[in-house]
């Protein structure tokens, strides 16, 4: 029977109960919002600890604050119930109530200690527990099993006591390696991007926030200044892909004796274009991982994931296995396989005519500043009279034309080398460099062509027409204002005006070695040319989807390393001063393009400031996890 005043267990809290009926009204005892609150709750809800009439008495206090004191003294019970439990098992191991078990190990079942001694057996490791509503019953546990679970709670106490002590040290940035780190790698997990929570940052009292981590791990000498967390926390890859693509297969191709050229920068390892005149037509020769790489393949699913080549300081992680360049590469073999676009042009340099042909081509390698030598010789100056053409016939559709500064960075880390080697040097521009951007215009502008006749569904990019301001200033100041006018491109199944490249219809089909909407442009032509079935308009728009999201990672990965490695230079080279350029003026402040960083900043604005003025500048403050650099006028 339960009495007013019998104590109870209703959700592993403790209570008594005040007031009897079809219903029982319970207060409880634990707890800083529970305590002294009541509830209406059924029988079936609660389990009865302790019905001795004794306890009408007990206050909820009262109950807590004596199984604080009984628990303080219980380890002196131990040997006591080691010797019950050695007891119980020789005699059958019958389960025993509460009160039968406290009654031999305490001498006693008194209410006022019910709820310390359920704790008691509750936690111990001799016995095992039953909680039905009959009540709450024992066994005992094998001595192998006692001693599993008293070594599992010891080593959990230990670990414990030592996260404890890793947190002080944290919060003071002196953690003990190796020791701490354990500890340290769940916060470099979730620096990382590849958690969403890190425990041990907020237990020492710091927000959670990629920043954070990154500092801390920075400060505690856990990871080094120069560590680059970007292409993690973006979800790319720092390792190329692995599956090595078939060898080419062999079919029917146009075997062209002309040399076609890959012009490209000197530091390129993967050439996936080469051009040519042969006097009638303009060739632009791709390469062709199409031919083995089919949709819907794993390999064309993996390189999907990723969207693009990752190409960052430290190197590139390509979508398509490094070890297939040499198969698909231009100009790595004697002859290279090649999907080519012949291009007929009219006297205004327009297309008239585009066919997509499989090809076997010879190809000659240059760098831009070789291709710039040639420029007057017979195999090149019609590619850059075409060129220029292409440039005039483009203005006169209102194509906007940007010349913003670049850089390449570059890190290099040998062995036994403490830092890393940061270098960064300007992209000076070429003619060839231009040269070659308008014959893959004219590839791209041909094939979406080419695929509106055909009705073949394919990836078009478009452009809405920039808002450009009528008092567009000169010089570098106009080209960023230019810059900030531009909208966003736009990838999708039906072909459009491209306003920035003045183009009616345009594709990119000119990379299909790292980014992936080319490589579904060129599995759609050649099933044309072959004649066999094409993705639907759908398949091609959710392919191409998932490969602009994976590629947008990939850009915001380059640009975050790419700044991160640009503030790594900086504090390795404390003593640097460079030039700046106002590009425009707001109040008192002044936005300052620095060429040779490629980096964008803000100054107060120097008495008498104009746009274009150069001035001298400094870093004053450099926060590596932030991404931010501040800097200051040199006096």
């Amino acid at each position: 029977m339960i009495f007013n005043g019998s104590i109870v267990i209703y959700k592993n809290q403790p209570a008594i109960i005040i007031e009897s009926g079809e219903k029982y009204t319970i207060q409880f005892a634990s707890g800083p919002k529970l305590q002294n609150a009541t509830q209406s709750v059924r029988q079936k809800d609660f389990v009865l600890l302790c019905d001795k009439s004794a306890s009408a008495s007990l206050q909820p206090k009262e109950l807590l604050a004596n199984a604080e004191v009984f628990l303080e003294k219980s380890e002196t019970y131990f040997d006591s119930a080691k010797e019950v439990a050695e007891l119980l098992i020789s005699d059958g191991n019958a389960p025993a109530a509460i009160s039968e078990l406290s009654e031999l190990v305490f001498g006693s079942f008194a209410p006022e200690n019910s709820w310390g001694i359920y704790n008691y057996f509750h936690n111990s490791p001799l016995f095992a527990e039953n909680i039905t509503q009959d009540g709450i019953w024992y066994t005992c546990r094998s001595e192998e099993e006692a001693a599993e679970i008293m070594r599992k709670k010891s080593e959990k106490d230990n670990e414990a006591a030592m996260r404890a002590a890793f947190i002080a040290r944290l919060k003071a940035k002196k953690i003990q390696l190796p020791e701490d780190a354990k500890f340290m790698q769940e916060i470099e997990a979730f620096a990382l991007g590849k958690s969403t929570k890190s425990r041990y940052l907020k237990e020492a009292g710091f927000a959670e926030t990629d920043e954070n981590a990154h500092k801390l791990l920075i400060d505690t000498g856990f990871w080094p200044y120069y560590r680059n967390p970007f292409p993690s926390r973006w979800g790319v890859s720092m390792q190329s892909a692995t599956q090595r693509l078939s060898h080419p297969p062999v079919e029917e191709r146009l075997k062209l004796d002309t040399i076609a050229y890959a012009i490209d920068n000197s530091w390129s390892a993967d050439p996936d274009d080469a051009v040519c005149f042969d006097g009638q037509y303009l060739w632009v020769h791709i390469a062709d991982p199409a031919s083995t790489v089919l949709p819907d393949s794993a390999i064309d699913i993996s390189a999907r994931n990723r969207g693009a080549t990752l190409y960052i300081p430290e190197g590139a992680a390509r979508m398509l296995a490094e070890e297939s360049l040499e198969d698909y590469a231009l100009g790595l073999t004697e002859w290279s396989n090649a999907l080519s676009f012949r291009l007929l042009l009219d006297e205004n340099g327009a297309i008239k005519e585009t066919a997509v042909l499989k090809t076997s081509i010879k190809v000659k390698r240059l760098t831009y500043t070789e291709a710039d030598s040639l420029c007057d010789s017979p195999e090149l100056a019609p590619l850059f009279f075409i060129a220029g053409r292409n440039v005039e016939r483009r203005k006169a559709a209102s194509a906007v034309f940007i010349e913003m500064p670049e850089v390449h960075l570059s890190v290099k880390q040998g062995p036994g080398q403490n830092e890393p080697e940061i270098t960064v040097n300007p992209v000076v521009p070429t003619k060839s460099s231009a040269m070659i951007r308008e014959m893959m215009l004219l590839a791209g502008e041909g094939a979406a062509r080419f695929a509106f006749k055909n009705n073949i569904p394919f990836p078009f990019v478009s452009q809405d027409e920039p808002s450009i301001p009528k008092d567009l200033p000169e010089g570098l100041a106009g080209q960023y204002r230019l810059r900030r006018s531009m909208r966003s491109r736009s990838v999708g199944i039906t072909p459009a005006n491209h306003a920035g490249l003045g183009l009616g219809m345009y594709s990119q089909v000119t990379s299909p070695l790292r980014r992936y909407s080319d490589l579904v442009a060129h599995q759609q032509l050649r099933a044309f040319i072959d004649g066999k079935k094409l993705l639907d308009k759908d398949s091609v728009l959710e392919r191409i989807s998932a490969g602009d999201a994976a590629a947008s990672a990939a850009v915001k990965a380059e640009r975050k390393s790419n700044l991160h490695w640009t503030l790594c230079y900086l504090k390795q080279n404390p003593d640097w001063v460079g030039t700046g350029v106002i590009v425009e003026i707001k109040d008192n402040k002044a936005v300052v393009l620095i060429p040779e960083l490629a980096l964008e900043t803000q100054v107060s604005a120097p008495s008498g400031a104009a746009l274009n003025q150069e001035i001298s500048v400094v870093p004053a403050n450099i926060d590596i996890p932030k991404q931010l650099v501040s800097f200051k006028i040199k006096a």
